[in-house]
């Protein structure tokens, strides 16, 4: 089983996060943030990955830090997980339909962290979540994971619509990278051997 365990405690949030990148899609998910509860949630259900998560962050402040902490934890553990990358497909893509909204999400587990961020939110907040912070938890992400990832709205008006299609799209793209390539066997995915 590819797991990972990862324990953050920092004057700013304390962490504790275990991901199984060969589950079912369940979780239990507490950041003291009901927005990111939301979307991590919908996270491990379309990524089939089970996550548990919990999060005691300066929420007082606002929800920066436990966002973007979540986003390195999240991020260390899926690189932790998939170890060598050994007989995975390695990339992945999501055109994912939510309404209105069309997004597109292409993932690569290259070991290169690098985010593109095509993606226009029209309010600045989702209840009392800021939504500019999305584009803050997936560069927190990619820089932690090593993966490059390209987010990139084609439709869409509603801004809940829009990020929750960026989260459910980033959660089948990654679900497909790194599912089992039965022509590769053991080896690793690149001509260079390694990722």
């Amino acid at each position: 089983m590819r797991t990972a365990q990862i324990q953050r405690d920092t004057a700013e949030t304390k962490i504790a996060l275990t991901l199984n990148l060969d589950g079912t899609g369940e979780s239990r998910v507490e950041t003291g943030c009901g927005f990111l509860d939301h979307m991590l949630t919908l996270f491990a259900a379309h990524s089939r990955f089970d996550l548990i998560l919990t999060c005691r962050g300066d929420v007082q402040v606002d929800d920066h830090h436990t966002v973007e902490d979540i986003g390195i934890c999240l991020g260390q553990a899926f690189a932790q997980a998939l170890g060598e990358k050994r007989g995975i497909v390695r990339y992945g893509s999501m055109l994912l339909p939510m309404d209105e909204t069309l997004v597109l999400c292409a993932a690569d587990c290259s070991g290169r962290s690098f985010l593109v961020w095509d993606v226009t939110l029209p309010a600045a907040k989702i209840g009392s979540f800021d939504t500019e912070l999305g584009r803050e938890f997936f560069l927190a992400f990619v820089r932690a994971s090593g993966v490059t990832l390209h987010l990139r709205q084609l439709t869409g008006t509603n801004t809940h619509h829009i990020l929750e299609a960026c989260f459910k799209a980033f959660a089948r793209a990654l679900g497909q990278a790194v599912s089992a390539d039965p022509r590769l066997g053991d080896r690793i995915p690149s001509t260079k051997g390694v990722l």
